[in-house]
């Protein structure tokens, strides 16, 4: 009676928080609507009372989201590294996983959606506020560096306090950040813009982890690679065709507050997402964890009567491996960064340069965009079937293919969608691959802060991209083609050289042994 109770509360919380924080998002749309006789140019206007009263509604919502998603248990951490949860080798697939699929490709959709987006509110921004496209890259730069510390800090969370708490949290965070949208000021968009970066960044670890600890091991990876596949194809589809369906129309300040209604589908579908079996055991509530475990056909043991059996696959004597594979997917992941956050997002303003009108290059990005979908699902079945680490060095060499071509003058014959097409291909196959291999190659109890490093990383390269915009040493295409080549190369060979195999294998294979 009294856990009932305490969990209604909890619920209630939640809800009242998000409540709080959608308040806070409706009471600036007033401000956006005052500027739609002018384009939506809000550029110098003043702040409103309504403005900053949702600033504290925002504010307060998420700290209570935060204390209902977020029940303390003494030494719950500790418990729970205790226990091991894998899934049968050859357990079919149920509804229950495809619905947790579905769910999740949702999920990194919109997650996805929000980062893809910098790029095309990029020009309009510059042209409003009157800055350099030099100075403008405060934006994406504050950006990323909230992708960075919220993967990392995401990832932590998930590892100490469940997934499903871990992703509900991000999304609340989401929506709030949808007053971007309606900030006067350039510097005010940079600060917003850290906060969105860091909700965002805190969905891909914790989804992969959790697919992970979920699918069965036959057909974890290709589970894996086409949900991550299908969610940065979809992020990347969502965030071109509202820009060049609704930026025109509404000004690029629509693309943030499209934050509002998709962070809340998160929020809303997170019934649907189950919270970490071992979390729930570690609180106590075994009853709870037994039902989602026996829907996704899961077993539980503890460590210690596991050990036996797992010792003689523990990776003993392993340290220096692990920390040299380490190092080869935190280049692989900095590469993909350069290219996705560098290159990509200065794309638009290059096709701009180059004589396309901004409607045209956001629909040639679209159109760029489409020819990767028939790839996901090649990578899913060529990681699955193949292999896992030579899917993912593929996928590597694809992007040189593309980033080669792009030095190619397009009065040679060669398109820019084809050039284009490559690179997003090349770019959507790592990504789709890469975060879900460093779920599948590292121990449960550090799944989590490993994935949310390695995603960190993604973003990391998109930094060292825009710290070049902030000091004006952006070069010309073929020079940051020239750029790219040495880190990608080099992420071709690290990979090669010291990742391993992952096709097959029990996750157990990977499980530290205890004191290390």
């Amino acid at each position: 009676m009294i856990h009932a109770l305490s969990h209604r509360s909890r619920l209630i919380t939640f809800v009242v928080g998000c409540a709080g924080v959608t308040a806070g998002v409706i009471l600036h749309i007033p401000m956006y609507l005052m500027g739609r006789d002018n384009g939506y140019r809000l550029a110098g206007m003043p702040m409103d009372d309504g403005m900053l009263w949702g600033m504290a509604f925002i504010i307060g919502g998420i700290a209570l989201a935060g204390y209902g998603l977020y029940p303390r248990a003494p030494h719950a951490a500790d418990r729970a590294h205790r226990i091991v949860v894998t899934a049968p080798e050859d357990a079919p697939l149920g509804p229950a996983h495809f619905r947790l699929m579905v769910v999740l490709t949702l999920a990194l959709v919109i997650d996805v959606m929000k980062p893809a987006s910098l790029g095309f509110v990029v020009p309009g921004m510059t042209v409003e506020y009157e800055v350099s496209r030099t100075f403008v890259a405060w934006l994406p730069f504050a950006a990323l560096c909230g992708t960075v510390v919220g993967s990392i800090v995401w990832g932590v969370l998930a590892d100490l306090y469940g997934r499903r708490a871990s992703m509900l949290l991000s999304a609340v965070m989401f929506v709030g950040t949808s007053i971007c949208g309606a900030m006067p000021s350039f510097w005010w968009n940079v600060g917003m813009c850290f906060l969105m970066g860091a909700a965002a960044g805190g969905m891909l670890p914790v989804a992969y982890a959790l697919l992970a600890e979920t699918m069965p091991s036959r057909h974890r990876g290709w589970v894996l690679v086409l949900v991550g596949g299908m969610g940065a194809i979809g992020g990347y589809l969502a965030a071109s065709g509202s820009a060049a369906w609704l930026e025109p129309v509404f000004s690029w300040r629509i693309l943030w507050f499209l934050n509002l209604p998709t962070g809340l589908v998160v929020v809303l579908l997170g019934g649907l997402i189950p919270e970490s079996p071992r979390f729930l055991m570690a609180l106590g509530h075994q009853r709870e964890a037994d039902a989602i475990l026996r829907r996704f056909g899961c077993v539980t043991r503890e460590e210690d009567d596991a050990a036996e059996e797992t010792a003689s696959y523990a990776l003993r004597g392993e340290i220096p491996h692990w920390v040299w594979m380490t190092i080869a997917l935190t280049v692989a992941a900095t590469s993909w960064g350069l290219m996705n956050f560098g290159l990509l997002l200065w794309m638009p303003a290059i096709l701009v340069e180059k004589g396309h009108a901004m409607g045209s290059s956001s629909q040639l990005l679209a159109s760029s965009a489409l020819l990767a979908v028939p790839t996901v699902f090649l990578a899913a079945w060529l990681y699955s079937r193949w292999s896992t680490k030579g899917a993912l060095l593929g996928a590597i060499f694809v992007s040189l293919l593309g980033l080669a071509s792009l030095a190619i003058p397009e009065e040679s014959g060669v398109s820019a969608m084809w050039s284009i097409a490559l690179l997003i291909v090349g770019c959507n196959g790592i990504i789709a691959m890469l975060l879900p291999y460093t779920a599948e190659s590292y121990p449960m109890r550090i799944r989590g802060r490993a994935t949310g490093w390695v995603a960190a990383c993604t973003k990391g390269g998109g930094l060292l991209a825009q710290a070049l915009s902030l000091f004006g040493l952006v070069p010309d295409l073929a020079g940051i083609v020239l750029l790219l080549l040495a880190p990608v190369l080099a992420a071709l060979f690290l990979i090669g050289r010291f990742c391993i195999e992952t096709k097959g294998l029990d996750l157990r294979r990977f499980e530290m042994p205890t004191g290390i």
